[in-house]
């Protein structure tokens, strides 16, 4: 039992070290004398399809494929420069003895660059306003059909008034009756006040007219006041727009019966959405709180709003933040202002929005493509007299397709966007047709 453990452990230590040997050629030298030779000769026999992926040659590995790329090496298939020293295309080898690897590559700008955001916001009215009647009453007419556009003081429906009219009417006539009495009572007053002069007559007589004077004032307001209720109420009897905008439905049509207070479907005649202007809104991460409020404070910041089944866009401007982050998500609720006066917009729209929130000046940036990732950080590859170096880099956003590099480049460089994965620091390369890297003549 133990001996067969022991004997797993030993097959397993000297495949561990065969397999070291061949990933890392040059460290077989450190354990044993000239063994980077025979290891870096043992891994020039596999395909250049698993070779690739391994690490760069030592300067074993590197003597062995010297040795191969002029003939000395030993015949025979699967060496990176070709099967009896014939050297590979495109020119000299890259590391290891690979052949130049075919990229694709682009250029690092520099220039001023807008700080775009991009996301799913909805379009959101304004104000909505839902039509009730404060009476119970009939409906005697509808005037504008469902879905019309409506200014704010135009009538929608007409209800039956006459039991309201007809009240107005009296109270008016009780006014007019209480006008009378109050003549009468300050003839009385006059009459009492000179008999009382002359003698002829008592106080208590004048009081009495002065005090009939006072009663009919006040019956008098009392009738101004009752008046103006009714008139208030009459008003009830013709319902207007309360904003302008677009009417949806009306739920109830000319005939019917309707009562105030009613909260079911029918109870609501119809609804009012304003939609110039109009809002659109959507999240931002609550990172960006500081540069929406800058953007709003400047009035710079621009929005572009694409519906959803449409390719143009709607111009706006930020103009509100809600008053509070969403603690559950980490986003705050952000607004932009429409004019929408051709109504492209339209109330609960799903859009593509595209914010700018202000112009960089002086920035450097890359295509996506071009960025890797790796331990230590973010990199590209730059291409530089026909072979790449790597240059590590700080990405501050991605925006449109591009990084926006912090620090690493300065702008100008050529970068490979395409065969990077086949490529180590140092690799010679080859740009594909049509390109052409700077640093590297025709």
């Amino acid at each position: 039992m133990v001996f067969g453990n022991v004997a797993r452990t030993l097959v397993f230590a000297s495949a561990a070290a065969i397999v070291s040997g061949i990933v890392w050629p040059q460290l077989a030298d450190t354990v044993y004398p000239g063994g980077g030779e025979r290891f870096a000769a043992l891994r020039s026999q596999f395909p250049e399809a698993v070779t690739s992926y391994l690490p760069a040659y030592g300067p074993a590995a590197q003597k062995i494929a010297q040795a191969n790329a002029t003939g000395g090496g030993k015949p025979g298939a699967g060496g990176p420069a070709g099967a009896g020293g014939k050297p590979g295309p495109g020119g000299k080898p890259g590391p290891g003895g690979r052949p130049p690897v075919s990229v694709a590559v682009s250029q690092a700008t520099r220039g001023d660059l807008p700080m775009v955001v991009e996301t799913v916001g909805s379009v959101q009215p304004m104000a909505t306003v839902s039509i009730k009647t404060r009476v119970d009453s009939y409906i005697e007419r509808i005037a504008v059909p469902d879905g019309a556009p409506v200014k704010q003081g135009d009538v929608l429906v007409e209800l039956d008034s006459r039991q309201i009219i007809a009240q107005i009417k009296q109270a008016e006539a009780s006014l007019a009756r209480n006008r009378a009495l109050l003549e009468q009572a300050q003839r009385d007053v006059r009459r009492f006040a000179e008999l009382l002069a002359r003698n002829t007559g008592t106080q208590i007589n004048l009081d009495n007219a002065r005090t009939q004077v006072a009663t009919a004032q006040a019956q008098i307001l009392s009738d101004q006041a009752q008046i103006e209720n009714l008139k208030v109420q009459l008003s009830y009897y013709t319902i207007r727009a309360p904003i302008s905008g677009r009417i949806g439905t009306i739920s109830a049509k000319a005939g019917n019966i309707i009562r105030a207070g009613d909260n079911s479907a029918t109870g609501v005649l119809g609804t009012i959405v304003q939609t110039t202007p109009i809002y659109v809104a959507f999240s931002l991460p609550q990172r960006m709180l500081a540069d929406v409020r800058e953007a709003i404070a400047s009035g710079l910041g621009e929005v572009h709003a694409t519906p959803q089944g449409t390719s143009r866009a709607a111009k706006g401007k930020l103009t509100l933040i809600e008053n509070q982050i969403d603690s559950a998500t980490g986003t705050i609720m952000v607004r932009a202002t429409f004019e929408n006066a051709d109504e492209f917009l339209w109330a609960g729209q799903l859009c593509a929005v595209r914010v700018v929130l202000r112009v960089e000046q002086n920035i450097v940036s890359v295509p996506r493509e071009a960025t890797q990732s790796g331990q230590r950080g973010n990199f590209v590859f730059v291409v530089e007299k026909g072979a790449v170096q790597v240059k590590p880099v700080t990405v501050l956003r991605t925006q449109e397709g591009r990084d926006i590099i912090a620090s690493g480049l300065k702008g100008g460089e050529t970068v490979v966007v395409d065969g990077a994965l086949s490529l180590v620091n140092g690799s010679r390369v080859i740009v594909r047709s049509g390109q052409k890297p700077a640093g590297q003549s025709g």
